[in-house]
Order: C-alpha cells, then structure tokens, then sequence
C-alpha cells in the first residue's frame, strides 16, 4: 500500500449558500483521491488552502488516507497565524455582538497582540499595532470593503507576518507572558483589575474558538493554566450614594442649569435607570397615572437601551444604536415602578417640552439623541451648585450613574425584598447583593442610634 504521494491538486475555494448562513469549502484530490473541508468562514478556508499549496510548494509527500501533508498532519495551528485566527474571531462575533462588546473585543485583542509578537515590534510603535488591530483586524465590516486606511496599511502587512502561530499559545509560558501582558497598561502600569478580567475573557474566548472549527488547537491552555486572575472590586462605595436631601438639591440646581434634562436626572434617581436607558427612553415605555392625585403611582415598561459607543462600533454609523436591555432578550420588557414624586417630574416635562417626532423624551441639542457630554457638564454644574466645594471634592454623586446607585441602595434599605429590586434594577440577585447592597449617606448615623438604645440599660420603666 503507498504511504505517501506526491499527486496532489487544490481547487479554490467553493461558497455554500444555505439559509443558515454561507459556509466554505476546500477541495482537493490526493492521488486521485477527492477531499473536502468545510468552513464556516472564508478566512479560515483560505488559511486552510494556503496550508495545502505551501507544502506542495515545498514538495511535501501527502497521507492518501488523511489528504493532508504528512509532516503536518493534525497540526494546521503551525501554519495559522494570531492574526488570520484574530480576524476570523472578530468576523465569527461581529454580527450577533453589541456596538460596546465589539469595542471590548477590538480593545482586548489590541493588548493580546503585543503580547504575540516573537521579534518584537520592529519599527513600529505599539501605538501603531493597536491601531491596525482595532482599525483593521477587528472590524469586520471594514476589512470587508478590501481596501487598507494609509495611515495604517504598513502596520497591517507587517502583522499579518510576524505574529506568532497560533501553535505557540499551547506553550504554557507563551501564555503566561501574554496574561502578564494584558495586565499591564501601555506606560507598564498595573491595569484595573476589572481591564484584566476583561482582556482575558476575550482571550480565554479565542482561543476556545480555536479548538472548535478545524482544530488549531488540541485544547484551550487557559484551562490549565496557572495564573491567579486579580480579584474585581466591584462594591459600590457608600461615600458615592446620596441621600433623599441630597437628591432633591441636585435636582433643584438641574432645574437651574437645564430644566430639558432634570427628569432625565429624575428616572435614574426615582426608578434606577441605566443612562443609556434613559437616553432611549420613550413616551411608549410611558404609563402614568390617568389622575392627578399626589399619592398616585406610575409604571415603566423598559424594552431599549442606546449606549455611546461610537460610528466605528454601530451598525448604523452613529455613535448610538437601539438595542433590547442590558442581560436581556432583544424584545424583553422590564418593568419599573414610577414613584409620585418622578410622575409630577415627568408630566411637567410632557407639559414644558413634549417628545420628539420619533416619541423619545430627551433629545440633543440640535435634535440628535442626548449625547454624554451635553448631559455630563449639566451634571457637573448642578453638583457644584449644591453640593458646595467640599462635595465637588468628594466621591458622592461623582457621576449620573451614582443616582441609579442611590434608588436601588434606597429600596434596598427600605426594606423591599432583594429578588423585587434585583427585577426592576435589571440584575440577578448575586448581582443586586455582591454590588448594591450598600446604606445611603446618612444610615450609619441612624444604625448607630439603634445599636445604642439596644447597649442602654434597662430602666425601671422597661
């Protein structure tokens, strides 16, 4: 029986159009014998069939019962480069991935690929290899118009030849370097520690990927791995959580500063919004109550969010995009109760200045959506306004989203069951308990006093 053969021809790549999704084959014939590999990208196909013609070229024998060169049976990781699996990833996630997850993923995969690079980074700046990763190899739609920026097409073609192979990250030392790495800031300081757990997520996800479609990699090496991942405070601080006084002032110097946004302030304050929640919110989501009693409540019925992320990272060139809820189903509605004060805010606001012609509460300046710098200096405005200079210095209410800390840390100590807070804040349980579950400025004082009429001694009254 031949062992080997040197008759071996390479067709190109073939697109299967199924209602699924184009997947892609290579075929090739060993000996007369034909052979097909299916992929579920193009780019995964090409780097298969450049691993073909390369050890033709080479004049490698061929195993007629496997179809593949016989010095690289079952190691194709050897010949697929960090990049060309890089790319392939971003296009694998693009689609089904928010405009923030995708700039996560670009920034995560920057830091890897300083990390990957055996020669180091030769003539350029590690300015310039991060901008060709995020530029380039992890924007899908970008490498798919086919033509490289100028200001990065030099970083480009020197990375697509000097990254390692992807055989190398089975190397446990190669992989602790890259940890290492990611943990580290451009100037060599120690990142926050929620950074690393984010940077190595992304890895850790790359690399399963690798072990799934063509088996680049026998196995995923941060499972075995010995590295201590740095523990992610992620608590929030009681000196950032005001209390009721402290929320009407700043909602009174808003009222000063910009009247258009103080029920913007309002919903994270009253009914724990997300900012991006907020700047989505619509009069859809709306139901108040049909009287004007003082004591009545309203309710939300939540079902978008449009974080800021960017044009590069939307699929529809704006620097925001409607999405379904944070942790939910695309078409998920969350509910949230609308307390008597927030239902006199936002009927004023109704009454004052309406909705937009697409029903959204808060609009930009010019009529766009409400962008973060327009409502990050009102914010600043009002804070110095009414918290005096001694409260500008401190953590409290540093940013907006510290007033969706104060509502969930109030129901919290208003002693409103956990799983209920944990629904209408839009967390699990573990979530709500592990980050939340903090007192309001002003409850020490008032633990304190229970602790000591529970100390005092008894009285002959008692």
């Amino acid at each position: 029986m031949m062992n080997s053969t040197y008759d071996v021809r390479v067709w190109h790549v073939l697109t299967n159009k199924n209602k699924g999704g184009n997947t892609y084959s290579v075929r090739w014939v060993t000996a007369g014998k034909p052979w097909r590999e299916t992929f579920k990208t193009r780019a995964l196909a090409e780097s298969f069939r450049a691993e073909l013609l390369t050890a033709i070229r080479k004049g490698n024998a061929f195993d007629p019962t496997t179809g593949r060169p016989v010095q690289h049976a079952g190691q194709r990781g050897q010949s697929v480069t960090w990049w060309a699996l890089m790319c392939d990833y971003v296009d694998h996630r693009w689609d089904e991935s928010a405009p923030n997850t995708r700039r996560t993923i670009a920034d995560a995969l920057a830091s890897i690929t300083l990390c990957l690079l055996p020669n180091g980074t030769g003539s350029l700046s590690k300015l310039d290899i991060r901008q060709a990763v995020i530029k380039w190899a992890a924007h899908k739609p970008r490498r798919a118009g086919g033509n490289v920026p100028e200001e990065i097409a030099r970083a480009v073609a020197w990375l697509e030849r000097n990254t390692v192979p992807v055989s190398a990250l089975a190397d446990e030392a190669v992989v602790l370097d890259t940890l290492k790495g990611i943990s580290r800031t451009l100037t060599g300081k120690t990142a926050a520690a929620t950074t690393i757990a984010r940077k190595r997520a992304v890895l850790y996800n790359v690399l399963d990927y690798a072990v799934s479609p063509g088996r680049l990699l026998p196995s995923n090496p941060l499972i075995s791995v010995k590295w201590k991942t740095p523990k992610v405070a992620e608590e929030v601080s009681p000196r950032r959580v005001i209390n009721p006084r402290q929320a009407e002032a700043l909602l009174a110097a808003l009222e000063k500063v910009s009247g258009r946004l103080t029920a913007f302030f309002a919903v994270m304050y009253y009914s724990a919004l997300r900012p991006a929640e907020a700047v989505d919110l619509s009069i859809d989501e709306i139901d108040l109550p049909s009287t004007d009693a003082a004591d009545e409540w309203g309710w939300f019925y939540l079902g978008n969010s449009a974080p800021a992320v960017g044009a590069d990272w939307t699929g529809n060139g704006k620097r925001r995009e409607s999405r379904g809820l944070k942790h939910r189903a695309r078409k998920a509605v969350r509910p949230v109760p609308i307390p008597p004060p927030l239902v006199a805010i936002l009927r004023n606001h109704l009454a004052r200045y309406g909705v937009s012609p697409d029903g959204h509460l808060f609009i930009g300046e010019r009529g766009g959506p409400l962008s973060e710098s327009v409502y990050g200096r009102a914010w600043q405005k009002a804070r110095a306004s009414a918290l005096g200079k001694s409260g500008v210095a401190s953590p409290l209410a540093e940013r907006p989203y510290d007033l969706r800390h104060a509502c969930v840390s109030t129901w919290l100590n208003a002693g409103v069951p956990a799983p209920q807070v944990a629904e209408w804040a839009g967390h699990s349980v573990n979530v709500l308990l592990r980050v939340y579950a903090k007192c309001i400025a002003g409850q020490d004082e008032v633990a304190r006093n229970l602790i000591a009429k529970a100390l005092k001694p008894p009285t002959e009254s008692d």
